[in-house]
């Protein structure tokens, strides 16, 4: 199912025996526009360290308790290897992270969790991790909370500022930025397909999108309190003229 950043953000993160703390965020593989973890506020818990969860052991959502399960218990979280708060999250990082917990590494393998579309395969998954890959360059992750407010620049100019974006909590692949354009379409929000993103310019926090103002504006309109269901992609798909799933 289709849900929005924003509303898992703030979300109890509760392992197998009790509550360890509250979503903070999520940190983006800019390459596949994939969440690869969960950051936990635990600061009343574990002060100074950044907690970091993977999808890889996350269980089904509670969505009307608010409440994400996680397949750990709290003496396993704090276990985990650390990372300072303020620290980024290294390749080599990654790795003593899924060696620690024998999870086959999410990368390397072709698609976006090793051979597979979902995380929660590789938690009961082989245990041979193997080589880590053909190299050690960084992965690209980035902050969700710092994508909102970037700025969207359709082809023949600015458009809006991204609001939220809404990701799919079976892959969590990012499938659309909900794209804020009263600025230029007074009173309307719309979801921009990231299949149509071009490039993302971290410097200038923008994204660019291969649609025109235009196409942008004849967008159905966003209420994010309704689903973002099979009816309103097949809408998207038929605005931009591009083939459906």
């Amino acid at each position: 199912m289709l849900r929005s950043v924003k509303e898992l953000t703030g979300y109890a993160i509760v392992a197998t025996d009790d509550e360890v703390g509250r979503c903070h965020d999520f940190l983006l593989d800019a390459k596949t526009w994939t969440i690869r973890y969960m950051v936990a506020d635990t600061r009343k818990w574990l002060p100074g360290r950044k907690v970091l969860i993977s999808p890889i052991a996350l269980g089904d959502p509670i969505w009307e308790a608010r409440r994400f399960p996680v397949l750990m218990s709290r003496d396993q979280i704090e276990a985990s290897p650390s990372l300072d708060e303020d620290a980024p999250v290294s390749r080599q990082w990654e790795i003593w992270y899924h060696q620690h917990h024998g999870w086959p590494y999410y990368w390397g393998q072709g698609n976006l969790w090793a051979a597979s579309t979902a995380p929660g395969t590789l938690f009961a998954g082989e245990k041979e991790l193997g080589d880590a890959g053909p190299d050690l360059e960084n992965p690209h992750l980035h902050s969700l909370n710092e994508v909102a407010g970037y700025r969207i620049d359709a082809k023949d100019g600015e458009i809006g500022r991204v609001q939220d974006v809404i990701v799919d909590d079976v892959t969590w692949n990012i499938r659309y930025a909900v794209v804020d354009t009263r600025a230029f379409l007074p009173g309307k929000t719309v979801l921009v397909p990231l299949a149509s993103l071009d490039e993302v310019r971290w410097e200038d926090r923008a994204l660019s999108i291969e649609l025109t103002q235009a196409q942008i504006k004849n967008l159905p309109e966003y209420d994010p309190g309704a689903p973002v269901n099979r009816e309103l992609e097949e809408r998207l798909y038929d605005y931009q003229g591009r083939p459906r799933d």
